[in-house]
């Protein structure tokens, strides 16, 4: 069964930690891309996966974006 956040989504990311959270590599601001099920950093140039709802805050995980 998938998880929900209080958006009443399976798999969306709580508002709230959008808010919060922040690039562990540049420590700029991340967009949320919910077709993708990624949290982008422009700054970076990395997108981290949201896994059922939880993003996946590792660089390690992270996709690099195209240039």
């Amino acid at each position: 069964m998938a998880s929900e956040t209080n958006t009443g989504v399976p798999g969306a990311v709580d508002p709230r930690l959008l808010e919060i959270l922040v690039c562990p590599v540049s420590k700029g601001p991340l967009r949320y891309d919910r077709e993708a099920g990624e949290l982008v950093s422009e700054k970076a140039g990395l997108a981290y996966p949201v896994r059922d709802g939880i993003p996946i805050m590792l660089p390690d995980e992270a996709r690099k974006l195209p240039a």
